[in-house]
């Protein structure tokens, strides 16, 4: 948990975090693999990762990664002090089968828009860095478009300052979006999780519109400042934008979905 919270305050690509979970874990860098002493097994892997490599799905539970990494120079010593040496487990790797990834869950949102006679854009790459310059960019190509549907996938990162708030990376970006959507009418747009969770609390994310901000600020709420404090997930419950679908005992990645007001006689004869 320390290496987590260090970890985001210091932007920490999620590629060396985990690298650096595979060593402190009994399990993770085919170390689970390596305690099946070669019994006859196969890895079903949902994977969350660019790619889908089973070296990096759950940090490598079941695929021993190339090398162990070394330790980040600026690591505190409190930290490092975690990463005493210990025996290389065995290289072992399970053979394994992708039963879900991010394209899946993002096929699936076309599939679905389509059949409803939706006009849809994928966004042409995976969501990855500043979740806040994500969601203004997001927002403001859902804008600017004349499609009924923009849909996308990844996973964003937010610094957290000293003490931060409550909320997550897709709150973070939907707030962040709420700002670019500000006074524009009938745009929506949903950041959500796919496990149901997003970082601090038991929210999945937000869906948001042209009108958050003002009823954020109705609440004594600036949406500006609740991003710089990290604290999104306090301004979107004054606005009423929160989304809570409990755990969903799955995990691919995060989801944005934008949505026009031209979609909604189609959804709503769906419904």
């Amino acid at each position: 948990q320390a290496l987590n919270v260090w970890a985001h305050r210091h932007d920490v690509p999620i590629t060396t975090l985990n690298a650096l979970r595979r060593r402190l874990s009994a399990l993770k860098g085919g170390r689970l693999a390596a305690r099946l002493h070669g019994r006859d097994a196969r890895a079903l892997v949902l994977s969350d990762v660019p790619g889908d490599d089973p070296r990096v799905v759950g940090s490598g539970l079941v695929a021993a990664p190339p090398a162990e990494a070394a330790l980040p120079p600026d690591l505190p010593e409190s930290l490092a002090r975690l990463f005493v040496p210990r025996e290389t487990p065995p290289s072992a790797t399970l053979p394994f089968t992708v039963v879900g990834c991010l394209t899946d869950a993002i096929d699936a949102i076309e599939a679905r828009a389509s059949t409803l006679g939706l006009r849809v854009m994928r966004w042409p790459s995976r969501l990855d860095g500043a979740a806040e310059e994500v969601g203004a960019t997001l927002a403001k190509a859902l804008v600017a478009t004349d499609v009924d549907v923009v849909v996308a996938g990844g996973e964003t990162t937010v610094v957290l300052p000293e003490e931060a708030g409550v909320g997550g990376r897709c709150q973070h970006l939907a707030l962040s979006a709420a700002l670019a959507l500000e006074g524009h009418a009938r745009v929506w747009l949903l950041a959500a999780g796919t496990d149901g969770l997003d970082g601090v609390g038991t929210d999945a994310g937000a869906l948001v519109d042209g009108a958050s901000v003002e009823r954020s600020r109705l609440m004594e709420q600036e949406p500006a400042e609740a991003l710089r404090r990290a604290d999104a997930g306090r301004c979107l419950a004054a606005s009423g934008d929160l989304l809570n679908t409990g755990a969903t005992g799955t995990n691919v990645g995060d989801l944005v979905i934008g949505l026009r007001g031209s979609a909604l006689a189609a959804l709503s004869g769906a419904a």
